[in-house]
């Protein structure tokens, strides 16, 4: 993907209302993550307060749909929004993907087994949605939507938004590794809302260590898509990779935990 942006570029690659105020550059792409990782925190941590998790599914709609609100058929193309040019690499993503999960689920387990300080067990327990006995045909049922919903819903949006309009404006200023770089550690730390900040029996609290394990094994996981990004020559292959990692952490949710 290209690295340097022209103001010509810029000027066909964004559509016209946005022109004045959007582009690729380093302080969009740091203004981008700043505002969708506060909404996106904020509308998480609400959410496992009070179990209902619809309202987290709108932010990752809006990733999804910004870039095609700002940019114009061009820009889509520059982000990566294109078909792969290695298809070869879009099945090892997924299993890329799934690889990453097991090993946060491995991890977890030898150090904290099933307790709330592994990230897969805490998450398990923040399904509020779902029967605390299920039957066999009832767990499947659950595994499906639930696993439909993780292979859709964040990794596109996540994708389109870290691996796609974020990296590229980043990219235009910094370059592509620390532009991946920087979005893998904000992708990380979004993740905290998910686990590292717990709410459990109706009061909040924080576990820095299970924490810290939870945003490195994030980052890397992060960067593990970008590099199907690169592979497959498309946000395709990330969005395969991401998709991967959460089929495989419902199937433990729902088999080995729930």
């Amino acid at each position: 993907m290209s690295t340097t942006s022209s103001i010509p570029a810029t000027l066909e690659t964004f559509r016209r209302p946005f022109r004045r105020t959007l582009g690729f550059s380093v302080r969009v792409g740091l203004v981008l993550i700043v505002v969708f990782t506060a909404v996106r925190v904020a509308l998480v941590l609400q959410a496992n307060a009070t179990g209902s998790y619809q309202a987290t599914s709108f932010i990752f709609i809006a990733m999804a749909a910004l870039p095609f609100i700002v940019l114009t058929r061009e820009g889509r193309r520059r982000i990566g929004i294109v078909r792969p040019s290695r298809w070869r690499w879009v099945p090892v993503a997924l299993l890329a993907g799934a690889g990453c999960a097991t090993a946060v689920y491995t991890i977890g387990s030898l150090l904290y087994g099933s307790g709330i300080e592994n990230p897969f067990a805490y998450i398990a327990r923040s399904y509020s949605a779902v029967p605390t006995e299920l039957s066999d045909q009832s767990r499947l049922i659950f595994f499906i939507i639930f696993a439909v919903i993780g292979m859709s819903f964040s990794p596109i949006g996540e994708e389109l938004f870290y691996r796609g309009l974020v990296h590229e404006s980043l990219a235009t200023g910094w370059g592509s590794r620390r532009a991946a770089l920087t979005e893998a550690g904000a992708f990380a730390l979004a993740h905290l809302a998910h686990f590292g900040i717990v709410y459990v029996a109706g009061s909040w609290g924080f576990l820095p260590v299970p924490a810290l394990i939870w945003v490195i094994a994030m980052f890397l996981s992060s960067l593990v898509f970008y590099g199907f990004r690169l592979l497959s020559g498309s946000l395709l292959g990330a969005i395969i990779a991401h998709a991967g990692f959460n089929l495989v952490m419902n199937f433990i949710i729902f088999y080995l935990l729930l």
